[in-house]
């Protein structure tokens, strides 16, 4: 609170000016971008469910496919369904981490 008192009265409304005007422009960008956004969100989502879904069915399949036709002591389809779930999992946040990359740098972009 002090450093505030320090301050100019000119550059404490300046920097409140700055501080009004950079919330004015997210919010402007959010309106830009609106329904899209929603959609966006639902496709991400749709697309992370999937990218875990593919692999840990596949993972089961070929399990159970080794366990039909070379029967053994240990159970594949358990196995290769754990497989499937770790390599679905990073599939999920490979695309997870390349969409914040690529909003980060829209966001730095815009600014």
């Amino acid at each position: 609170m002090r450093e505030n008192s320090d301050k100019t009265p000119e550059s404490r409304e300046a920097a409140f000016s700055q501080k009004i005007g950079d919330v004015e422009a997210r919010k402007l960008r959010t309106k830009r971008r609106g329904v899209q956004g929603i959609w966006l969100g639902l496709g991400m989502f749709g697309l992370i469910g999937w990218s875990v879904t593919i692999p840990t069915l596949l993972g089961v399949l070929l399990g159970a496919y080794i366990d039909n036709h070379y029967p053994g002591v240990h159970s594949w389809t358990l196995s290769l369904l754990i497989v499937g779930l770790f390599i679905g999992c990073m599939n999920a946040w490979h695309w997870v981490a390349k969409e914040e990359k690529a909003i980060q740098e829209e966001e730095e972009k815009d600014e």
